[in-house]
């Protein structure tokens, strides 16, 4: 299980290996993405708060990235965070996310990415829930939801 400490030493000292790459053209994501997804996961967007219906939804299903359809989360890790984007404690995997520093808007935060195709998902936070203490706050457009 992933702590704010080892999101931390990631985002310092480097991510882990991805489990494979994907790249594309800006001319392709843009053929692939509607202007929200592109704006957001691309460009390093955010959508606005309360905008998706994702964020009520908790029935069982995971989430894989909207760009190269990496599995990113499992609907066991969503809860409700009352910040208007989907939250999560963790990822599936170590690997699948990575992590950058973000200095911009005055604050420093933790960026989450797709450690797969560089899609731009939200940010990590130290306020969660307890075991792990995570709240991942994803754009809902960078996810797509999958049922079980």
């Amino acid at each position: 299980m992933l702590t704010w400490n080892d999101v931390v030493s990631l985002a310092d000292k480097g991510n882990l290996p991805p489990p494979r790459t994907v790249r594309k053209t800006e001319a392709e994501w843009r053929a692939l993405l509607t202007p929200e997804e592109f704006h957001v996961t691309r460009q390093h967007g955010t959508e606005r708060a309360f905008s998706s219906e994702m964020c009520s939804l908790f029935e069982p299903g995971r989430y894989e990235c909207k760009c190269c359809g990496t599995l990113l989360f499992d609907a066991s890790t969503k809860f409700e965070s009352g910040t208007g984007w989907p939250s999560f404690t963790q990822p599936v995997a170590q690997d699948v996310i990575a992590y950058h520093v973000d200095r911009g808007y005055g604050m420093v935060r933790v960026e989450t990415l797709c450690n797969v195709c560089e899609a731009h998902l939200g940010h990590v936070f130290p306020d969660g829930p307890q075991p792990s203490g995570l709240r991942y706050c994803m754009n809902a457009v960078a996810l797509k939801k999958l049922s079980e």
